[in-house]
Formats: structure tokens, sequence, C-alpha cells
């Protein structure tokens, strides 16, 4: 499992976060991955996603072609 340094990533509220409290972070990271966190849960756990899989997984979301 690769160690992500997060000291220095610069995080955002997705901008497809709704209103509700259930919103989502994103940021970029030096090892070229899209960082996933939790906006409620800050030091919690992080997903990280290569450029292109985050690509495919905010396609099909916004397809909705992800499986519930």
């Amino acid at each position: 499992m690769e160690m992500l340094d997060l000291s220095r990533a610069k995080w955002r509220t997705s901008s497809h976060s709704g209103g509700n409290g259930a919103c989502v972070e994103v940021a970029l990271n030096a090892g070229a991955r899209v960082l996933v966190r939790d906006t409620r849960d800050r030091v919690g756990p992080v997903l990280a996603f290569r450029p292109d899989a985050w690509r495919r997984f905010t396609r099909q979301a916004n397809a909705g072609a992800l499986p519930a």
C-alpha cells in the first residue's frame, strides 16, 4: 500500500456537494493522485484515485451509471 503525504494537499469542497451536510472534499497531491475525503471527518480515511480512474468515476456518476 502506498503511503501518501497529505500535508500539502489543498482541499476544496466538491462543486457537486449539496447543502445538506453530505459533502466531500477533493485535492491533488504531489503523487499525481486525486484525493477525496468526507468534509465531516477531515482526519478520517482518504480515497486516492489515479487521474484517469477519477475521470472515469465522475463520468459514470454524472451519467447515473454507478450501481446502487
